[in-house]
């Protein structure tokens, strides 16, 4: 997997975000976005993610093959807010949330990505019923929705807020195997985690 990011622009509110922002990253790379508040590194995610549009530039998504991808099709987002219906129980928010990303998983997929996050016994909790730790987690139980290991990029937004040091560690090791698996990791944090990567690079803004 590969992203070209060229010159890209942005505004929030009718103001100049960042500009000119270009890299490229490949399969295996951990990057992190730094910043002040206000730079845009969620921005900057959620127009990686499609959910956001530039004022200019390009965002590209390859395969290894060079085959372009739709947004869609190469990554998951998890943003700083969990964006689940607190009514929905935990399974229903998830599988919700697999039909956005086009993966459509199944209840022993959904289980699967709860138990790694150690909150399988919540599956059939309504959302808002849960802590925030236990939100935080069940939240980011999406990425593990694909069952083809490294094929998608990890789009993070503060990803470790609201976790437990045993949970951040466990984040860690899922990214760690992610990027070992081939995918692209890129996230914002204001935490020091350690995570091990192939690659590991900075982008401020």
């Amino acid at each position: 997997m590969k992203l070209e990011v060229n010159q890209l622009a942005a505004e929030r509110g009718g103001r100049a975000v960042f500009s000119d922002v270009s890299f490229a990253v490949e399969a295996g790379t951990l990057l992190r976005v730094t910043g002040a508040n206000g730079a845009g590194k969620t921005t900057l995610l959620r127009i990686l993610s499609g959910l956001g549009a530039p004022v200019s530039g390009s965002v590209r998504w390859q395969n290894n093959d060079g085959a372009q991808l739709t947004t869609g099709e190469a990554a998951c987002f998890v943003g700083h807010a969990n964006a689940f219906n607190e009514s929905l129980s935990v399974s229903d928010n998830l599988a919700y949330a697999g039909a956005l990303a086009g993966l459509e998983p199944n209840a022993e997929q959904i289980v699967t990505a709860l138990d790694a996050f150690g909150v399988k016994a919540l599956r059939n909790r309504s959302f808002g019923a849960l802590s925030q730790g236990q939100r935080k987690r069940s939240s980011l139980a999406r990425m593990l929705l694909s069952s083809d290991r490294g094929s998608r990029a990890w789009l993070l937004d503060e990803p470790f807020v609201a976790l437990d040091v045993d949970t951040q560690a466990l984040l860690a090791r899922l990214i760690s195997a992610e990027l070992a698996a081939g995918a692209l990791v890129i996230y914002t944090s204001h935490q020091a985690v350690e995570i091990t990567a192939p690659v590991v690079r900075e982008l401020s803004l």
